[in-house]
């Protein structure tokens, strides 16, 4: 608590300094960064299926559901100035969690049916927020940023910021980010594990992370726009997920109704470093299609390999109104701790029955509407309407996971 009073104290006497220390400038006209508070209304609905449930060991139901309304806030402090508030809550309910215990219910445990106990549900809060600063040349932005995310087993609490700087008339972009994330795991073990004197428990229940990213963008002609990003994650600390469950293949297997008790919880090393290199291309066709390319490769030292693919179309049908059909490839190999149900052995020292670090082919296929208000002639009250979206993606892999997700917004302008 004292560590989170001193980083919002300092995030916040930032803001007041860099307010203190802007030029006086009323003898000059310059364009606001932001003109008006601007309020954004959004929401997301995701549902899920599958068979490879990683709390059960790699099999049983991966039913889940979630819900996550959120509102973002940006105010303009002056000219130069924008603070961003942003709040969230994703209330879900997942079968797969349940069966952290699954004799909590009031039907036999099976992995593939989920328990009735209080464990299938939970609610996570996330607050952010950001204070950026741009020069009186709008060449050079630079920011700040705090976070607090909590449930129930849970408490993250990050920090960050960002510089950019735009040259040749705005035509060329360079940026540098940082951000660092305090975790703090409240662990719950599977039941039939947590009495067991030879089971071993985490000494420490903490994780950090700590990310940079460089970023190029370059206008390379009137209707031709490219950009390259590189991503550094290092993390340390609890990676395992302390619920998940284990069986071992020299280990003569103990079930009870249908369900088989874990030998043990999953165990990963606890460093991880991550390299993401990403490129993406955005061409303007002509004033009704534009074209958005992109594609990313991925490595870590945990053995995971990864290549993503995208392309988005968007489609101007009247002034006001824009589709957007998208298609996304994504391909990975597995983490050299991974094995499915059942496989793995007592004498290895990392092992894994999450599918998320199995080896698979992902297609996602989505589609995407959107009106824009340019004028803001509709009002509630003194909120006149920006623009709506709306988008659904629907994502399965060939491992037999699929999903979902609906997601939408209303956007304001507060008058």
């Amino acid at each position: 608590m004292k560590t989170l009073i001193l980083i919002v104290t300092l995030f916040f006497s930032i803001v007041i300094i860099a307010q203190q220390e802007q030029p006086d400038n009323t003898k000059t006209y310059k364009k606001r960064v932001l003109e008006s508070t601007e309020v954004d209304f959004l929401m997301s609905y995701y549902t899920q299926e599958g068979d490879n449930a990683a709390v059960t060991g790699g099999i049983g139901t991966e039913e889940l559901t979630d819900v996550t309304p959120t509102i973002v806030v940006a105010i303009p402090l002056n000219d130069d100035d924008v603070l961003t508030i942003d709040g969230s809550v994703s209330a879900y309910t997942s079968a797969s969690s349940s069966n952290v215990d699954p004799f909590d219910g009031n039907a036999p445990a099976d992995p593939f049916v989920a328990s009735s106990g209080a464990s299938r549900n939970d609610v996570l809060v996330t607050f952010l927020a950001n204070y950026s600063h741009s020069s009186d040349d709008r060449n050079t932005i630079w920011s700040v940023n705090g976070s607090v995310a909590n449930e129930y087993d849970y408490f993250s609490l990050g920090f960050g910021g960002s510089y950019t700087r735009l040259f040749n008339e705005k035509n060329t972009e360079v940026s540098i980010k940082a951000n660092v994330f305090l975790d703090e795991w409240n662990a719950i073990y599977p039941t039939e594990l947590r009495d067991f004197s030879t089971f071993i428990k985490f000494d420490d229940e903490s994780r950090n992370s700590y990310s940079l990213g460089l970023g190029f963008s370059q206008i390379l002609s009137k209707k031709l726009q490219g950009s390259l990003s590189l991503d550094l994650v290092h993390q340390e600390g609890l990676l395992s997920t302390p619920f998940q469950r284990v069986q071992f293949a020299d280990i003569a297997d103990v079930v009870v109704d249908q369900f088989t008790f874990g030998d043990d919880i999953e165990r990963l090393p606890d460093t991880r470093f991550k390299i993401a290199l990403g490129g993406r291309l955005h061409y303007y066709i002509n004033e009704v299609i534009a074209l958005r390319t992109f594609y990313r490769y991925y490595t870590d030292d945990w053995g995971v390999n990864s290549h993503t693919a995208s392309i988005e179309i968007p489609i101007k049908i009247t002034d006001q109104f824009t589709i957007y059909p998208s298609y996304r490839f994504y391909t990975q190999t597995a983490a050299d701790y991974f094995n499915e149900f059942n496989q793995h052995l007592s004498t290895q020292r990392f092992y894994t029955s999450d599918y998320d670090l199995s080896d698979f082919d992902a297609n996602q296929y989505g589609f995407g509407i959107g009106y824009t208000d340019i004028f803001t002639k509709f009002h509630l009250w003194k909120f006149g309407l920006k623009n709506i979206d709306f988008r659904v993606r629907h994502y399965e892999r060939n491992s037999g996971l699929r999903s979902i997700l609906l997601s939408g917004g209303l956007s304001f302008v507060i008058e």
